[in-house]
């Protein structure tokens, strides 16, 4: 059975990424959770506790999917699994994701929001750099980097634009680039 907690939160991602950050009021995360008034309120005093509730909650719900899909041998692989990675993001958990990117737009202006998120961020690379660094990327940080930015942009195109984009190709360049032989500036 689901905690009165979890169900808040649960209800608050789903408020963030279907109504953004103006949807998202205690009195509304009760509502939407059929709690009784004030049960949010109770587990999260202010909304700043609410929104760091609601990051770890993303971060406990992607972190087994992400990690079971990197453990590749190779290259291919490796662009395989951020495929269906990226097809996860987007399609079961796109609100989940979505209200991600609401909180990434509200980082702009929030420090505790950006401290947030770049924790889960650092959950999230230290994942992707060792599967990286084992294939032998020469910079599995910055390649890393890049497959984030990749994916970021990606939902941009998905959610605010509604485009649909192959993610595979811009992938696949990335994943070839982080991992070919390493070349001096001059030749």
């Amino acid at each position: 059975m689901t905690s009165n907690r979890d169900r808040a939160l649960a209800a608050a991602i789903q408020l963030l990424g279907t109504e953004g950050l103006r949807g998202l009021t205690h009195a509304r995360v009760d509502d939407k959770a059929g709690l009784p008034k004030g049960s949010t309120s109770n587990y999260f005093r202010t909304r700043a506790a609410l929104l760091d509730g609601v990051g770890d909650a993303m971060l406990a719900r992607e972190v087994p999917v992400v990690e079971a899909a990197l453990t590749p041998e190779s290259a291919e692989d490796l662009v395989d699994e951020l495929c269906q990675l990226y097809e996860f993001m987007t399609g079961p958990n796109e609100v989940t994701t979505t209200a991600r990117m609401v909180l990434w737009m509200e980082s702009a202006a929030n420090e505790r929001i950006r401290q947030a998120l770049l924790s889960g961020r650092a959950v999230m690379m230290a994942m992707l750099v060792p599967a990286l660094a084992r294939l032998g990327a020469r910079d599995p940080v910055a390649a890393s980097d890049a497959i984030g930015a990749c994916f970021q942009g990606l939902f941009l195109q998905r959610f605010a634009r509604s485009e649909e984009v192959d993610p595979r190709p811009l992938l696949e360049i990335i994943v070839r680039g982080a991992l070919a032989p390493g070349t001096s500036a001059g030749t």
